[in-house]
């Protein structure tokens, strides 16, 4: 087919992609003290990665903030920055731990139950247990490009995810209207530039999630509707 390409990793790629699961294992052993149901998405689930890849561990289900950030900073992990952000008016508000300066190692969870297609959000692009990564598992997954990529042992294959919309639901085990939902959102953003979010709020200095959502429910009626499904 001539839009299917095989990739071959060089051993740079190989040394990154191990070091990014090396210190998602260590984040995420730290939070499975506390939390269950901990995964990482993304390029280091689906092995396609570089220098600037980033290291997205997500808590699905709701935390308790106070906790998930004590767990962090007593075994060495400072916070350097917080936020809250919602990315449409229905959807899940989300609180993102920024654990670098560079923003690459980003801890994040929902305040509130996800919905079944913002859970398949993750399988979308990839997601990996705690055991999958010591296991050396890889998993496919679609990118920024619409590309799905399909973890092979020297690298990756990749081809288009239009036109074959239904055998990638299949694989990824989402539902077709999650594939349809992705689609359309990157195909707009790759013709638009990317667009705004509905909310994005950076939290003020030493101002904790909670202080954070109560300042937020105050003037932002979606917002307050979005987390009265916290659990």
């Amino acid at each position: 087919m001539l839009d299917y390409r095989e990739v071959i990793y060089e051993p740079s790629r190989w040394r990154i992609l191990g070091d990014k699961r090396s210190k998602a294992v260590e984040i995420m052993s730290i939070l499975s003290k506390v939390y269950s149901n901990i995964i990482v998405h993304g390029s280091i689930a689906r092995g396609d990665v570089n220098a600037d890849s980033d290291i997205d561990i997500v808590v699905v289900d709701p935390p308790n903030p106070t906790i998930i950030e004590v767990t962090l900073e007593r075994r060495g992990f400072r916070v350097k920055w917080k936020e809250i952000i919602q990315a449409t008016p229905t959807y899940t508000p989300k609180v993102y731990l920024y654990l670098d300066e560079e923003g690459e190692t980003i801890v994040s969870y929902p305040l509130a139950k996800l919905k079944p297609r913002e859970r398949e959000f993750y399988k979308w692009g990839g997601e990996c247990t705690l055991e999958d990564l010591k296991a050396n598992v890889r998993v496919p997954g679609v990118d920024k490009r619409l590309m799905v990529i399909e973890p092979t042992s020297y690298g990756h294959i990749e081809y288009p995810v239009t036109g074959r919309e239904g055998y990638v639901a299949r694989l990824l085990g989402v539902s077709q209207a999650t594939i349809e939902e992705r689609i359309r959102v990157l195909t707009r953003r790759r013709e638009h530039g990317r667009t705004g979010v509905f909310l994005k709020v950076e939290l003020r200095g030493g101002e904790s999630i909670e202080e954070a959502i109560e300042r937020i429910i105050v003037d932002n009626p979606m917002f307050r509707r979005a987390i009265t499904r916290r659990i």
